[in-house]
Formats: structure tokens, sequence, C-alpha cells
């Protein structure tokens, strides 16, 4: 399966039009991290895992990459314009915020993307139930709504579809924090049980059209530098000393 990308779109609407100094969080495989790259925006990208970590900085060689967590990110404050964040329901969401808001510039902002599949499709709806999913739209995330470090949340979703062969689509169901975390016996049983979903289909190597929504959600940090104090151990500009003089204004660390 080629890697999941969102419509322009909506990583316009994620990030906006001007090109913008952006810290990706969870970048993974790659493929939005791509497609910012592509919109002309500085792209910090960084993955908890480092093998994840490796594999970014060898298919760019050219942006900065760092194995970091959302809870504990290597970047001095007040140095993005944009936070942008994928599966942010899966980290620590309180010491996500405070990191986000520590290292994001005055009117910077966050920007989070919950992927849910589209049960509109007979076929999508049997494969959500195969992963213990209901058919529930992703809400705005209450811990942002909440945060006395962001401002007035906005909302929009995006339709986009991917093509999933047989091994692909064990490759999304594999995806699933749930699945992922199964003991290899029931792991394996739910598999084979999504290769007969896909084999019922017939559709053999030409593949299947998997829709998905991205539910996308964006913050403006909230203009309180006394609110976030800065991290132990965070890189911080030296108190006093004029910055010195550099075309890149982002003032990110590679962490190659």
């Amino acid at each position: 399966m080629s890697p999941t990308t969102y419509p322009e779109a909506a990583v316009t609407w994620l990030v906006g039009q001007d090109q913008k100094s952006v810290l990706e969080i969870g970048a993974g495989d790659g493929a939005l991290t791509e497609q910012l790259v592509a919109l002309g925006h500085d792209v910090h990208a960084t993955d908890a895992s480092a093998e994840a970590a490796e594999r970014l900085a060898a298919r760019f060689p050219d942006l900065r990459t760092s194995a970091a967590t959302a809870e504990r990110l290597p970047n001095i404050d007040a140095s993005v314009d944009v936070v942008v964040c994928r599966n942010f329901h899966t980290y620590d969401e309180e010491a996500a915020l405070a990191e986000f808001s520590r290292v994001l510039r005055p009117g910077g902002h966050v920007a989070v993307v919950v992927e849910a599949l589209d049960t509109k499709i007979p076929w999508v709806r049997k494969f959500a139930r195969l992963l213990g999913e209901e058919a529930i739209e992703p809400t705005t995330p209450e811990s942002i709504v909440q945060s006395t470090k962001f401002g007035f949340v906005d909302a929009d979703a995006f339709r986009h579809w991917s093509t999933v062969d047989r091994d692909a689509l064990c490759a999304v169901a594999l995806l699933d924090p749930r699945v992922a975390t199964m003991d290899p016996a029931a792991q394996e049983r739910l598999l084979d049980a999504v290769r007969a979903l896909y084999d019922d289909y017939g559709r053999g190597p030409d593949g299947m059209q998997l829709p998905q929504i991205a539910h996308c959600f964006r913050a403006g940090v909230i203009e309180h530098p006394w609110s976030v104090p800065p991290r132990e151990g965070a890189e911080t500009a030296t108190e006093g000393a004029e910055p010195e003089a550099d075309d890149d204004d982002g003032l990110l660390i590679d962490f190659r």
C-alpha cells in the first residue's frame, strides 16, 4: 500500500497558505512530511521510534529529523510556527499541549489530525467491526478545548481514499493500537478474519478503495510566556545574547 496522503486542501487548512516553520509529531512513514515539504514549509519531522526517525532521515536527507515524543520535544522555546500532530490521543495530552505551547511562537498554532474509517461504505463498516471500532465521528479533543494554553478550536473534515490489497488491509489493521497490542495468537486470528473479508470481495491484486476521513482541528497558542516555564534540560536561548544572523529564522536544531 502506498503511504496515506491527505488532500492538499486538508494540509493547507492545517498549516496555512504561507510558508511556515512546521514541527511534525509522529511523522511515521513520512507521507505527510512529503506533502508539507512539497508546499514549501520548513519541516522538522519527529517520531517516537528511533528506527522511524532514521528512515525519515534517509528519505529526507536535507530535513531536520529527531527521535522524540510529543511530551518531550528537543526544540527551543518559541521556535516554530505550527505543530502538526497525528494520533494525538495516543500521547499524554496535557503534557503534549504544555510542550506544544512552549515551542510555538506567538501567533502560532497546533494542528491535530484524527483519522477515521468512512463506515458509510458497507465493506468498510465490516472491517471497522473486526477492529472493534464503533461508527462514531471523532469530536474535538476535549483537552485542547479545556486548555488554558490554547484558544478557540476550529474544525473541518476531509475525505480521501487509499488503494489497499490483501496485505495492505492487514497493515492498516496492525496500525490500530488495539490490534498492535494483542498477543500474537489473537492478532493472527484477527488478521485471518481481515484476509477473509478481503477475499470475499474477490478483488485480488486490483485492490480496493479504502475511504477515510481526516478530522482536522487547530487552535492558536495563547500568548502568555509566563504560563509555560522552560522545561528542565530543554535548549534555550542565552538570556541577553544577541541572536546570530541567519537566513533561516526557524531556530530548530538538527538532531540527525
